[in-house]
């Protein structure tokens, strides 16, 4: 936890809550973690100045808005050089099916997320992606055929309350 002031379990307490609802009212927030409503919302601007928060916003259910693909591709670049990289990171924040990217140690690069309509979708981006200079050497794809859960926040409490 560098870069901000040194977080105690109350800390911890809110950011778990407020990731688990951020439109939680600040009395209710309060009470949550065991606090009278005006020091947890001194916290809590706290927390937001120190960069401990970066946001709020809502988890959209995509399935009610209509039929979607979701494809994992792992991505190997031609070229190794920290500029390649750069270029790669750069090119790729661009397109907004691309929902997530982690560069990865191992076998491949990359680890890219896609959202798209469908199969005919992905492909056109994929291949988008090769006929421009992207630097990829080559990639392989993985369609989500199910997802049984997907977590939207994290184990803050499991990670760094054990530390207090």
């Amino acid at each position: 936890m560098l870069g901000g002031p040194r977080l105690d379990r109350i800390d911890l307490k809110i950011l778990t809550q407020l990731q688990q609802s951020g439109r939680i009212t600040n009395v209710e927030l309060a009470d949550a973690v065991g606090l009278s409503p005006s020091p947890c919302l001194t916290r809590v601007k706290r927390l937001e100045k120190a960069g401990y928060i970066t946001g709020y916003g809502a988890h959209i259910n995509l399935h009610k808005l209509g039929e979607f693909l979701t494809v994992f591709t792992e991505v190997t670049l031609t070229e190794h050089r920290s500029g390649d990289f750069s270029r790669f990171e750069t090119r790729i924040r661009k397109l907004d099916e691309i929902v997530e990217c982690h560069l990865v140690s191992g076998g491949y690069d990359y680890l890219l997320k896609f959202v798209t309509r469908g199969v005919g979708h992905y492909q056109s981006i994929i291949e988008g992606m090769l006929e421009s200079d992207y630097g990829i050497e080559k990639y392989f794809s993985y369609v989500v055929i199910k997802s049984p859960f997907i977590k939207h926040h994290y184990p803050i409490q499991h990670l760094f309350g054990e530390q207090r």
